[in-house]
């Protein structure tokens, strides 16, 4: 399977993962816009109010909130309701701390709005080793 595109990040850690894109202009809040006991993006405002993001790589705008993402990522990976992993377009250092106390993939930082140039629904690849992202067909 070839690459459609392929875009680099400027921050990046954790694993290799493989799976279905979410995309939203918006922010991402474990804490505000997620029902951590159900799976699904919750705040009302949301772009993605109502859709499971178990498993999902959420591509989303910027990472937004305070400490309590970081120990909620790690809660959510203990129950195994947990996005796949985590792309934004900016990144803070709480979200950084999350992604590696709930073992969460993260890339951020890219030459181009990702929520833009990553179609809803595509199959992503994403390799942190790399700083890479891949749009599958």
């Amino acid at each position: 399977m070839s690459a459609n595109k392929t875009f680099t990040a400027r921050h990046a850690m954790g694993k290799a993962v493989r799976g279905e894109a979410l995309v939203a202009k918006d922010g991402f809040s474990a804490r505000y816009d997620l029902d951590r006991i159900n799976g699904v993006f919750s705040r009302p405002a949301h772009k993605l109010v109502g859709q499971s993001y178990v498993g999902k790589i959420l591509v989303l705008d910027t990472a937004k909130g305070g400490v309590a993402t970081a120990w909620m990522l790690l809660e959510m990976q203990s129950r195994g309701i947990v996005p796949l992993a985590i792309v934004l377009n900016s990144v803070n250092p709480i979200i950084a701390q999350g992604a590696a106390l709930g073992d969460v993939p993260l890339l951020a930082g890219f030459d181009v709005d990702i929520t833009q140039a990553v179609a809803h629904g595509s199959t992503v690849e994403i390799d942190p080793a790399r700083k890479m992202l891949a749009v599958r067909s």
